[in-house]
């Protein structure tokens, strides 16, 4: 693979196609592993529990999901919804032994003989971890290049048979009420998995090419840079609404794209990014919203789940990658064939609230 640091702005499409777009045979191969493992967690793994667990779905999430898987990276997340939580404390409370559960019946499949399945290590003081994460590979064919990594989430199934549209609003009242009794925000945007993906699903394949593009270039920078950094899902967020702010076309120079966010990435103190999609139509969620815009930068809220400030409070994560975002605007990728830096998007930093700018920090 051509290393992006010397790939010319004007090449950044052939890039692209060339080396981060998942190809057919891939796609089938993920495909075929995602639904081995979702008819085992529908069918098979909890048939015979003294005490059965009723799935009701199981939603591919992550990037699989989304559409803006990057060639070579085969990971899927899978979110298991289950009948027998009724609640969002159901979740946080039980979730501890649905994993548990879950590894144990994985154990018995490999023991089968058929898959293997190897375990991630988990930190044992982590006593209600959020998902299991495993890997899986093939023993009979060879249909999978190399092992498929999962995260599997068992959740509470707050919104039902969704077709689409806004949620009822009283789920938004319902989750912001727990998220502040237990003290942990954020915690439950897996119940929302189908929002996030819906989220990203349906836009322009031009916009997927620059969240690919701006996720390798993610993958290069966790390769160089002391770690934590932000997590990676902001970073997408962060590309539509780039993209969204920038013009929203279907048809784009990639390189003004990717160097508008590089330079979002630089003014990350003040960040405040939401989307008003799905939730707001609620007096108790608009002052809870307005809240969460007053909170020290960055923030960028998940567009499904307004108790979820994706950025992190990690200035450091943030300053790291903001060094290294510096440094990629002199590369060629974000210059003209002159030497001239492409001329970036003129995104600001922050939504407006009604009319005003959200106050900076």
């Amino acid at each position: 693979m051509a290393e992006l640091n010397v790939v010319p702005a004007r090449d950044l499409d052939k890039f692209i196609h060339d080396y981060l777009m998942v190809n057919t045979p891939f796609r089938k191969q993920v495909k075929e592993a995602i639904h081995i493992v979702s008819s085992f967690l529908k069918e098979r793994c909890f048939t015979d529990e003294p005490h059965r667990m009723e799935v009701s779905k199981v939603v591919k999430g992550g990037s699989s999901g989304k559409g803006t898987a990057l060639r070579g990276r085969s990971d899927a997340d899978l979110v298991i919804f289950l009948n027998n939580f009724t609640s969002f404390e159901d979740q946080f409370e039980q979730r501890g032994e649905v994993i548990k559960e879950i590894r144990s019946r994985l154990k018995a499949y490999h023991r089968e003989g058929k898959f293997d399945v190897k375990f991630e290590d988990q930190d044992p003081s982590h006593k209600n971890p959020r998902a299991l994460s495993f890997s899986l590979r093939s023993r009979e064919h060879n249909w999978l290049p190399k092992e498929v990594e999962f995260d599997v989430l068992p959740a509470f199934d707050v919104l039902g048979q969704w077709k689409g549209g806004r949620p009822d609003p009283e789920v938004y009242v319902q989750l912001i009420q727990v998220s502040q009794k237990l003290g942990r925000e954020g915690e439950f945007s897996p119940c929302f998995t189908e929002l996030q993906r819906a989220f990203l699903k349906q836009r322009t394949p031009k916009l997927k090419s620059l969240i690919r593009l701006v996720k390798h270039w993610f993958q290069k920078c966790k390769e160089k840079l002391e770690k934590p950094l932000p997590a990676q899902y902001a970073l997408e967020l962060l590309t539509v609404y780039t993209w969204e702010r920038g013009g929203g076309r279907k048809d784009f120079v990639t390189a003004e794209g990717f160097r508008a966010v590089l330079e979002l990435i630089l003014n990350y103190r003040q960040l405040c990014i939401f989307w008003r999609k799905y939730y707001l139509k609620n007096p108790t969620v608009r002052g809870y919203l307005q809240k969460q815009l007053k909170k020290p930068r960055p923030v960028i809220l998940d567009p499904a789940d307004p108790t979820g400030n994706v950025a992190g409070e990690d200035l450091c994560a943030w300053a790291r990658l903001a060094e290294e975002a510096h440094t990629w605007l002199s590369y060629p990728c974000c210059r003209n064939s002159d030497g001239s830096p492409v001329k970036a998007w003129n995104v600001p930093p922050n939504r407006r609230v009604r009319g005003r700018k959200t106050r900076k920090m």
